[in-house]
């Protein structure tokens, strides 16, 4: 593969050749099957798991979910699926649907709020208010349904600052958010705080826990101190939870509910003005692939709870291993106290000046084969079961790197990017 700009191939091409080809072109990606990646691939380390996803992607790939009457099997699986993920997080089981991934989860959120002030409350222009570390699909989704967002401040543990939320509601106000956990530092927001507000004037409020939704409930029965966060907390109105995230299922698969029927019921779009007849949509997307619903389903079904549980607890068991070896190194921290799977791993210098130059420890570790996201503060990782066989190469190079670094080369924090 080149960099030129191709013209259209005049003749097609043997499969053979394609495939080589395409092999050949995957030498920079990261490697997430060896544990060297921190993000974007949630790696359950399960041979079984993977040859079954791969055998369902197969069965389904060409099927379309845009009519869910012409593929009842996979009407039902959906069903299912919400059904069960509700029973998880205590929700109605008839009360959500499957989406392609927390960004749309989030958008169909907001527009539902937005929807619901406008109908209820008599709101023209709503507001969305939530915490600074919110993920950016709030923003893209308020910069796309013309909802303004209002980010307020978190506190010094970095979770939302609810005097700060409470100043910010308003006559104007459709919904409330907070994450279970927050991306950046996965801490959970005081969810019953935030929808105690929320509750008082009558405003919606929405958890985002598309990256805990299928870790926390497993953590829970295994023992950690899981904050509130679910429908068991009075006033949250609709949750988020990735399936294809620590719900170990392929992309995309997300998960989303409503307490209330009559909020599920403003998230579809019906339109009878064309002549194809009546077109109705249970979410943004026409066009649904049908291989991430089905394998959502597999998942869910071949897991089961011993399964469930057997994965959280080696990511606990990964997630505390990296934590000890960070805070053993001089001059590094962990950014709050998150809940098992997600770390920031920080440089004291945020603090008293006396750290590494965390952009240059990255380097190395970039170097070196270690797929870090960098933030703002510091470097992500999200953690997974197989981080535990390469924590200890992980600390080893992590503490070279901060001992031998040099200068940064100066490459900025991103999560996502434009080609």
């Amino acid at each position: 593969m080149t960099d030129t700009d191709p013209t259209f191939p005049a003749e097609g091409r043997p499969v053979d050749e394609l495939l080589a080809a395409i092999r050949d072109g995957r030498g920079d990606d990261a490697d997430w099957r060896g544990g060297r990646t921190f993000s974007l691939v949630y790696n359950a380390l399960d041979p079984e798991l993977e040859r079954l996803h791969e055998a369902v992607a197969q069965e389904y790939l060409h099927e379309n979910y845009l009519n869910p009457f012409a593929f009842p099997s996979l009407m039902r699986m959906e069903r299912e699926v919400v059904a069960m993920g509700a029973d998880l997080v205590h929700g109605p089981a008839r009360g959500g649907k499957l989406t392609s991934g927390g960004t749309e989860s989030l958008f169909l959120a907001v527009q539902v709020a937005r929807d619901h002030a406008r109908r209820h409350r008599g709101i023209a222009e709503p507001t969305v208010v939530l915490p600074a570390t919110a993920h950016p699909a709030f923003a893209k989704a308020c910069h796309y349904l013309d909802v303004v967002e209002v980010r307020v401040p978190v506190g010094a543990d970095g979770r939302a600052d609810v005097t700060a939320t409470a100043a910010a509601l308003d006559e104007r106000t459709a919904l409330v958010v907070g994450s279970a956990p927050c991306y950046p530092y996965g801490v959970v927001d005081p969810i019953p705080e935030l929808a105690a507000l929320a509750q008082e004037r009558g405003v919606l409020c929405h958890v985002d826990a598309c990256l805990g939704g299928w870790l926390l409930p497993f953590l829970e029965r295994l023992g950690e101190p899981v904050p509130p966060w679910d429908f068991r907390v009075p006033g949250v109105t609709s949750l988020s939870a990735d399936i294809h995230k620590y719900g170990w299922s392929f992309k995309g698969a997300s998960l989303l509910l409503h307490r209330d029927p009559d909020q599920l019921q403003l998230q579809y779009f019906l339109y009878d003005g064309w002549p194809g007849g009546l077109y109705g949509s249970a979410t943004t997307a026409g066009t649904r692939p049908a291989a991430p619903i089905a394998a959502a389903w597999a998942t869910v079904n071949h897991l089961g709870l011993d399964g469930y549980m057997r994965l959280a607890d080696q990511v606990r068991t990964a997630a505390a291993r990296l934590r000890a070896g960070v805070e053993a190194i001089d001059g590094l921290r962990i950014t709050g106290d998150p809940v098992p799977g997600v770390l920031e791993i920080a440089s004291d210098s945020a603090s008293d000046g006396g750290g590494p130059d965390i952009a240059a420890v990255a380097d190395v570790m970039d170097d070196r084969g270690w797929h870090l996201d960098r933030q703002q503060g510091g470097l992500h990782a999200i953690v997974s079961p197989s981080h535990v066989a390469v924590a200890d190469a992980f600390l080893a190079d992590l503490a070279d790197a901060v001992a031998t670094h040099g200068d940064s080369r100066g490459v900025e924090a991103r999560y996502g990017g434009v080609s």
